[in-house]
Parts: C-alpha cells; structure tokens; sequence
C-alpha cells in the first residue's frame, strides 16, 4: 500500500458524497458526462483572497495561465488579479478576451515574429528572452509603427533552493544570463522602446517557506544590482513565483504568511534605485490547483495475480501530471478519493488506471480505498493546474474531457 497526498483544504472536511461548489460530484458527471474537470471559482477568489492578506503593499499578483487557460476559468481569474502571463499567441488572445494588453505580459523562449508584432499591437509587454530576441521585438515595433513594451527576463545567478523546476542558477533557453541582462536593457532604452523593468523567474513548486524568503531577497537584490549598471529604474520588478502545492504525501503548505511578511522587510530595505518601482509575484498552480477536481467514472474492477484494478474511463491524455508523467522523477499519489464516500474507512488496496493501452496510465498506485464498484466515481484532487491543457489529448483517440467552472 501506497500513501496519498493530502486533499486539499476546500475539500478535506466532507464526508459522504463529495461536492464541488456546492453541487454534488455524481450530479455534475450525470449532467456533463465523464471524465470531467470540475473547477470551484470561490476556492480560487480564496486563494487570491489570501495571497492579498499576507502582501505587504505594493506588490502585484499576476496569473500564469499556463497553469489553466480555460477561458471560463480566465473570465473569473481575471477581475480578481493585477495582470496576466501568457507564453503564446493563443494564450495572448484568450488573456485579450478578459484584460486590456497593458496588462499582460508575454514570457517564453522562441516567440515568433507575428507573435512579438502581435504582442505589440495589443500593448502587452515583452519579456525578452535574449539579445536576439530584442532585436526582433524592435523590428517588429519599427514596422509596426509602434513603440514596443519591453522587459528583460533576467536567468539569475541564483536558484530557488527546494523547487521541483529550477529556473535559475544555470545554462538555460529562459532569460538573459545575469551577466549580460544590463547590456540589454541599455540596447533597447537607447533604441527608442517602452522599457517596462525585469522579469526574474529561479524556480517553481516550493514549499519551503526560508528558501522563497531568501530568493526573494536575492532576486531584490539582484535587481537593484543590474538597474544600477543599467543606469535607469525599472517601472515592474516581477520577482516570479513558485509558490508550490502539497500534492503528495508529506508535504506540507507553503507559509505564506511567514514569505509575505519577510518580502515586505526586504522591500523596506531595499535599494535606493528601486524605490519608485513596483513589484509583482506571478502565480498559476497556486492559485487555481487545488480548486480543481477531475472526476471520472469506474467502468471494471478486475483482480489479477493478487493484486485490484480499478479501470475508469478517463487517464493519463486528460491529467498527464496525476499519473506522475509530467515532471517527476519518482511517481507519488495524488489525493483521490470514491466521490459518492469521501472518508468512507478503507479496506484494502486497489490501483487506479485509466483507459488506454500503456502501462504508464496509473492515477493511483496501490492506494487504500473502499470497496468500489462499477459506475462509482473516483474524484482525482489538485487537478485545477495543468491538466486537461498539459497533457497529451490526442493519444488514442479518446474524446477531450469536459470542463466546467462551478
């Protein structure tokens, strides 16, 4: 037998039939089909809500859409945050839809030409992920006629200690090596462009409240260094995010309100060059993954060598990350549950595995449930953050999930 992570706190009280948003999770699936994502808007005005509470002043939250572009999901996210990431122009027009371009900003390496001209036309900033980047984003403004928004995501000399994706402190296709960034800033000043300050981005998925605390602080630092050889104060310092969940068992939420209050010591102490700059932290799994349920429907239960399977008709193509193909290097569990008899007693082990024909699609590994029956429904929890958008949809040939906003 296997552990599960935790159920998140929005859903750790019930008992007996699950809800989501206040709707029953068997009425949601009998009215939308299965499998299906179901994400509750309240947990994440929650989540945002909080993250507001512990800011010191002055600091921004944006959203990486990344993290769930679900345009029904953008329309709720929107209005309750200061600004939207994308890393596309599929993703800049669905952030389009629900926020002016003057508050969006554009990251990711390979950005093509017609997405920086678009970027542009729409008013969002560019975060430039090289010098040659930034020769592009100038000509495509020339052409345009238009003066560009441009910052300069910095790859730091630092990383975020404990993060499940370091970001920072190495060779890498995301960002102007520190080294080089003030260089940059000083081209495209002189160029004639809209220069909007620095994205610095050292890791994701932390946990550990002392090693956000202290990349915080290092990246505040770092700032002030390359604004200082830059010669000109930067509009936005985006610290990044890398707020993590706990998503397995034995981890244990990030203190937000320990990294808040350090921040707002760190930005009283901060340096004279970045006194009149704003600041901004950007978020996607934080905020949305644990709002989010992926419900799916139990269709055999099959006993072979000693050992139970508990087949359901959704997998890996809808929620690559929940069968540990998405970023891990050892699988865990994610917290799941039968939705008809959440806390019910366990009484053995079962492994949950999905519809298609590779060995790989297992959503639960020897894990403790009860009995369970064909037609029940196995709630998967953390499925509001790379989910449906991260994984491979079109492998076998099954039919896309459904997605609602609750």
């Amino acid at each position: 037998m296997k552990p599960m992570g935790p159920i998140p706190p929005g859903f750790a009280a019930q008992t007996g039939a699950l809800t989501i948003g206040g709707q029953d999770a068997a009425a949601l699936v009998a009215a939308h089909g299965s499998p299906l994502f179901v994400y509750d808007a309240a947990l994440v005005a929650a989540q945002v809500a909080r993250f507001r509470a512990a800011m010191p002043a002055g600091v921004d939250l944006h959203y990486a859409i990344k993290a769930n572009p679900l345009p029904a999901l953008l329309a709720r996210v929107a209005p309750l945050v200061d600004g939207l990431d994308v890393a596309s122009a599929g993703e800049l027009a669905r952030a389009l839809a629900v926020k002016p371009g003057a508050a969006i900003s554009f990251a990711g390496p390979g950005k093509r030409d017609d997405e920086l001209a678009a970027a542009i036309a729409a008013g969002a900033t560019i975060n430039l992920e090289s010098a040659g980047e930034a020769q592009r984003a100038l000509a495509a403004g020339e052409r345009l006629g238009i003066v560009p928004r441009l910052a300069v995501r910095v790859n730091p000399d630092l990383e975020l200690r404990g993060s499940g994706m370091k970001m920072g402190g190495r060779a890498s296709p995301f960002g102007i090596d520190a080294e080089h960034a003030a260089a940059v800033v000083r081209t495209v000043i002189a160029a004639g462009a809209d220069w909007r300050g620095f994205h610095i981005f050292a890791g994701s998925q932390a946990l550990d409240a002392a090693a956000v605390i202290e990349t915080q602080a290092a990246t505040l630092a770092l700032a002030a260094r390359l604004a200082e050889e830059a010669g000109a104060v930067p509009l936005l310092v985006n610290l990044g995010g890398g707020f993590g969940v706990p998503y397995f068992a034995g981890d244990v939420a990030l203190d937000v309100a320990a990294v808040g209050a350090a921040l707002g010591d760190a930005l009283a102490g901060r340096g004279a060059v970045l006194r009149d700059s704003r600041f901004a932290i950007e978020l996607g799994r934080w905020l949305v993954a644990e709002a989010g349920v992926y419900l799916t429907r139990v269709v055999d239960v099959k006993h072979s060598r000693g050992e139970t399977f508990v087949v359901v008709d959704g997998g890996l193509h809808h929620h690559l990350a929940a069968s540990g193909n998405f970023g891990t290097v050892v699988r865990r569990n994610y917290p799941l549950a039968v939705a008809a008899r959440i806390g019910a007693a366990a009484e053995g082990a079962v492994s949950v595995v999905g519809c298609l024909c590779t060995p790989l699609d297992r959503l639960g590994d020897r894990v403790a449930l009860p009995p369970v029956e064909v037609g029940e429904v196995i709630a998967i929890f953390l499925a509001g953050a790379y989910g449906a958008t991260a994984s491979p949809a079109a492998f076998l040939g099954h039919p896309a999930p459904a997605e609602i906003v609750v």
